[in-house]
This record gives C-alpha cells, structure tokens and sequence, in this order.
C-alpha cells in the first residue's frame, strides 16, 4: 500500500489547481451580469436609487362597460402594473385592498369604485401607509371611442408634463408627487421598452385635472434623421384615452385615516340629480296651476248665454 500524504503536501496541491483554474464566471442576474466590484459596491452601500414601483390596478364589482375599458386603456399604458379580481365595495375594502396589494408585491393601488352604475371614483394609493386620494372621474372617453390617429409602441416609458398650477398650492404639489410615481414607470423594468415616444398630460383647469396621453410623432423623409434638440420638427397626435378627476378628499392613511385636505367646491352627484329632478317636478307644479288658474278664470267670467244657441235643436 501507498504511503499518505503529509498535510502539507496537500496542501500545496490545491494552491497549484486553484492557479491552474479559469476565473470565476460573474453571476447572471436579470439586467444582465454581475461583476464582482458591484458586489462590493452593494456591500459599501455605494449603489443609486432603483425604483421598483408597482401599480395594482383593480375595480369594484358591477362596473358599468364603459369604466371598464377605460380600465383596461390604462393597464395598457401603465406596463409596470398588475391585475386583479373585482373587490366589493363595502366599508372594509381598505383592508381588503391593502392585503391584496402586499400580496401583489406593490407598493400603490388604482381603484375604480363604480356607484349606482353611473358614478365613477378613483382611488389613488400609497399602501400600506398612505396617502391616499379620492376623485370623482368625469368626462370619460376610452381609445375605442375616439379612434383617433395617434398611436405609440406599447410598454414605452412615457414622459410626465404637469401644468404650472401644480406648485401653486400644496394639496396639488402632493397630488403632482403621487401621480408622478404611480404614472411613471421605472427605469429598466422588465416590461417597459427603453424608449420615449408618448407624453401624459396633466393640467389643472377650474380645480380640475384633465388628462391626455399624446404620440411623440417625427416626420421622416427617407434617411433624413431629425437634429438631438430640434423640436420645430416634432408633432403631438392625441392617442386617447381622456378623462377629468375632480380630488375630493386627501386622506393620511391608505384608504382612510385623517382628512388632509377636502375639495369645498365639491358637489356630489346625487346633489345635483336631486336638484334636476325638483326643476322638473316644479315644471308640472306650475302645468297644474295654470290648469287651476284657468277653471277659477272661467268661473268668475262666465260666457253669456246664446239665444240662437238651440234654435235649430227644435
């Protein structure tokens, strides 16, 4: 039988293979690969920002066609979002919505609560520790109904304009925040395609936020490409879809909490059905006068009696 090896002889053949070996490949990660120096960086906490922001995009259960599509448009040009069943709109659907968002993995909720089948609010969520926004959405037109000619590659990153009525008032600096990180898809997400060829417009007009969602749209003459910084050349097409959010309370919290701010111009729009209603019944109110009106006239001013009237009766 052979002799044992010494320990330090052992020892010195391993060094010997490990200088014979390749480097270490670096590891492969979804971005691409990782070198060691971004390891140590890691490990230094010398690394920027990332943003891993994601939406969850749901409504409430006997939501009219209309909002729905106008749904889907936005899960359309939002493709850091996910998608969920329809929750019920009860006084618990702030805990309900919350639970659902961590287990999503997000860290904001769209929530599309219809009423009566007509009233359409939006909620817009920071979860689980708020804010958190009320609007009531009006003026809706999804891309199926204006068929409008712009159109934009799907999943671009859009870049977010804001009217300067924003920095005015710090209810809407708040609102400008939040729209900012719920609308704006990150950088290098995995869905997203690394281009800019759509702008979303927010603008603030009677205390309202309109908005619209335009094509970046340079004309091209064969080969002819277009200056960095030219923008004489660049055009704006209307893409759809468009609507108008009228913010009705802030809240602390998500989905609840203390009131921040709350809209004094606001009208609900039962108020105003309600008030229709009472124009119309006061036009049959006064049909039902003037009838009244007209019998009184006629029996104080009785018509003479005709002496012809049954001459030829006989």
């Amino acid at each position: 039988m052979g002799k044992k090896r010494k320990h330090t002889e052992t020892e010195a053949a391993a060094s010997l293979k490990k200088d014979e070996t390749a480097e270490e490949r670096p590891k492969r990660t979804l971005l691409g690969w990782k070198n060691n120096d971004e390891d140590d960086k890691i490990q230094n906490g010398s690394v920027g920002f990332r943003n891993k922001e994601k939406v969850l995009v749901t409504c409430s259960r006997r939501i009219s066609f209309r909002y729905r599509h106008l749904m889907l448009n936005l899960v359309d040009l939002l493709p850091h979002c996910k998608k969920d069943n329809k929750v019920e709109s009860k006084e618990s659907k702030g805990a309900t919505l919350n639970e659902l968002v961590e287990l999503k993995s997000c860290s904001s909720c769209l929530f599309f609560e219809c009423r009566k089948g007509k009233d359409l609010y939006l909620w817009m969520a920071k979860c689980p520790n708020g804010p958190s926004v009320k609007f009531l959405v009006n003026a809706v037109h999804t891309m199926e109904e204006l068929k409008l000619t712009g159109n934009h590659l799907k999943g671009s990153r859009p870049i977010l304009t804001f009217s300067s009525n924003f920095d005015k008032k710090p209810h809407f600096q708040l609102l400008k925040e939040m729209i900012t990180q719920i609308f704006g898809t990150p950088k290098d997400h995995r869905k997203s395609k690394p281009y800019h060829d759509n702008i979303f417009v927010f603008s603030i007009t009677d205390d309202h936020i309109w908005f619209r969602n335009y094509q970046i749209s340079c004309p091209q003459s064969g080969g002819q490409k277009i200056d960095r910084g030219d923008l004489e050349k660049m055009t704006l097409v209307e893409v759809g879809p468009r609507f108008c959010l009228n913010p009705i309370k802030i809240f602390g919290g998500s989905f609840g909490g203390p009131t921040l701010f709350e809209n004094p111009f606001y009208v609900s729009p039962n108020q105003i059905r309600s008030l229709e209603k009472k124009q119309k019944a006061g036009k049959y109110a006064k049909k039902v006068k003037a009838k009244t009106r007209r019998k009184m006239h006629e029996m104080e001013n009785p018509l003479e009696v005709d002496e012809f009237a049954d001459m030829w009766k006989e």
